[in-house]
């Protein structure tokens, strides 16, 4: 049986609606000819990420009009199992701090790695051949399911399991936040970094009432800090 060659001039952005994703969906447009986007409810403590991931697709479309051709479908898969599993920072109202294992008791064990099976099915079903993903190893919280290997050996066993050649990029993997703003910028200039400021969602504890010159957030919490860090660099530079 031959496997199964899937476009690769159509790709499948794992989208949060967060800094990264953001700038990963802005990448993945400059690129491919049709985008779809997949998200996941995992009964996460909040719901603002959610929310941002239309604000970003809805004001995206409305400022880029090559990249409105280009965005397709969306769509919001349930994956509470994770929440069932057991509790951490990001599926239970519990305070963030640093596990015995000096891993953020944010990490989810597992997350990334099913978001990925989730987007290859998505993918294997609607010939998407490319899967996008802002993951990063450079400038990150230490998760084990963000670096490099566990995702090239994830997609190996994805190709096999699915016997099709869909592949992962991750064009934030060896970019800190700095570098990142600064990719966004390459690629949308100071409209998509504004956009991305403004209506991007990292803050693990959903606050949105408190605007920095970073965006919202909390200013607290490990994410709001690397993009607080992040935000200060590329403006620095």
């Amino acid at each position: 049986m031959k496997m199964r060659k899937l476009s690769k001039n159509k790709a499948v952005v794992l989208f949060s609606g967060g800094q990264d994703s953001s700038i990963a969906l802005a990448w993945a447009l400059d690129r491919f000819e049709h985008i779809e986007t997949i998200g996941f409810d995992y009964s996460q403590r909040h719901a603002i990420e959610l929310g941002a991931r239309k604000k970003v697709r809805s004001v995206l479309k409305e400022n880029f009009a090559e990249w409105d051709a280009r965005l397709g479908d969306d769509l919001v898969v349930s994956a509470g199992g994770l929440h069932d599993l057991g509790a951490t920072a990001m599926t239970d109202h519990i305070a963030i701090e640093v596990a015995e294992d000096g891993l953020p008791n944010t990490f989810v064990p597992g997350r990334n790695l099913l978001f990925l099976v989730l987007a290859a099915g998505m993918a294997y079903r609607r010939d998407l051949g490319v899967i996008v993903a802002g993951m990063c190893e450079a400038d990150y919280s230490g998760y084990p399911d963000c670096r490099e290997g566990a995702l090239a050996a994830q997609m190996k066993a994805l190709q096999l399991g699915v016997d099709a050649n869909v592949s992962l990029e991750t064009p934030l993997m060896h970019i800190d936040k700095a570098e990142s703003w600064r990719l966004a910028e390459k690629l949308g200039g100071e409209k998509l970094v504004t956009l991305i400021n403004e209506h991007s969602h990292s803050c693990y504890q959903g606050v949105r009432a408190t605007r920095y010159d970073w965006g919202y957030g909390c200013g607290e919490c490990p994410a709001c800090e690397l993009r607080a860090k992040g935000w200060a660099g590329y403006k620095a530079a």
